[in-house]
């Protein structure tokens, strides 16, 4: 198993910064793909980004392409969302998820191949 806690959202103007983390804890962080997806009411999981568990490659949604920077500090066991230039349709519940296998990269966009999930940390950007 994998835990992941979230923490970092919260009330910010447009235009602002946020900087969400990620502590994992149970099996080797270092070995796994991580990723941040959000979800608005009525809505599935969206893809953000995504880091391979080596933090040599990364994939970001066209949406936040320029603007949100996903990093990980294997050494901390901790996953990062550097949100900046924040829309208010960046508004949701952002959730870090783990890849299912280890040492994996599929560059995978969609919630099925992730199985570990934390609990969501709120982000409401106002106009």
């Amino acid at each position: 198993q994998v835990q992941l806690v979230e923490s970092g959202g919260g009330l910010v103007q447009a235009g602002g910064s946020l900087r969400l983390s990620c502590a994992a804890f149970g099996r080797t962080f270092s070995s796994y793909t991580m990723a941040w997806f959000r979800r608005t009411p009525g809505k599935e999981h969206e893809f953000v980004a995504t880091i391979r568990y080596d933090g040599t490659t990364t994939a970001y949604v066209d949406s936040v392409k320029g603007r949100f920077i996903i990093s990980r500090d294997n050494a901390k066991n901790t996953l990062y969302l550097q949100m900046n230039s924040l829309k208010p349709e960046d508004t949701a519940v952002y959730y870090c998820a783990a890849f299912g296998l280890p040492r994996r990269w599929m560059g995978a966009q969609t919630p099925g191949p992730y199985h570990y999930w934390g609990q969501g940390t709120q982000v409401t950007v106002s106009s």
